[in-house]
């Protein structure tokens, strides 16, 4: 991950000052509504066990579908979506390396097993990502909807698109300003946060969704206030 991932990510991590007091069971689950395959790069932060062997394929169009159970203690690390992999997945088009979507994810932090997530865009796009806690219980604090439902890559400015080998655009690199104006509910900065409070407690999964419809439930009024995700409809 660049330099300026890596640091929101380590402001990310202080802003919930995480203990390893254990906590209730959450799981995370991966759907791709995308249409076609990707193949999720899980990969925890130093320190921090792994949780997936990352050899696995998601198909398109709702059929890819996987949950995966956190440790029962504090846990921090990230999720992309690869695409355009071998099958082993050891050569992908995209997500091993930026430009890539990365969904950050703390589970069971300050000792009072609080959840913290988000999708940057420090490092630039490939696939559209929405995570959000499911399972909520009533008290649960805010939980909001966070992330990008829109492909990126369809406006991409020319100087910074990257070409895949059919000669369609499978990343985009920037700029920040871009990616921010559409797609408001990401980090785009190494500084930058999103424009709803969050403090969740407790969910019993957060889930990520790749290339959701949409990110706002008509029935629920204000967007990125949501506890589920349309996906799910």
């Amino acid at each position: 991950m660049a330099g300026t991932a890596k640091t929101l990510l380590l402001v990310f991590l202080l802003a919930v000052a995480a203990t390893s007091t254990p906590a209730a069971a959450t799981t995370l689950t991966l759907h791709n509504l995308c249409p076609y395959p990707v193949w999720p790069l899980v990969t925890p932060n130093t320190g921090f066990p792994a949780i997936s062997e990352n050899t696995g394929r998601l198909d398109g169009a709702g059929r890819g579908l996987v949950s995966i159970r956190f440790p029962d203690s504090f846990w921090a690390g990230r999720v992309v979506a690869r695409t355009g992999c071998s099958s082993a997945p050891s050569r992908c088009e995209t997500g091993s390396a930026p430009p890539a979507t990365v969904v950050q994810l703390v589970v069971h932090a300050e000792g009072q097993d609080l959840a913290a997530y988000s999708v940057s865009l420090v490092d630039g796009f490939n696939v559209p990502a929405v995570v959000s806690p499911q399972a909520v219980a009533a008290g649960g604090g805010q939980c909001p909807a966070l992330g990008c439902a829109a492909d990126l890559n369809a406006g991409c400015p020319r100087s910074q698109r990257v070409v895949g080998a059919g000669g369609g655009v499978v990343a985009c690199k920037g700029p920040a300003g871009y990616f921010k104006e559409r797609c408001p509910l990401t980090r785009t900065t190494a500084t930058d946060v999103e424009p709803v409070p969050q403090r969740c407690f407790a969910p019993g999964e957060l889930k990520v969704v790749f290339c959701q419809s949409a990110m706002v439930n008509a029935a629920a009024g204000e967007p990125g206030r949501i506890r589920t995700v349309v996906a799910d409809n």
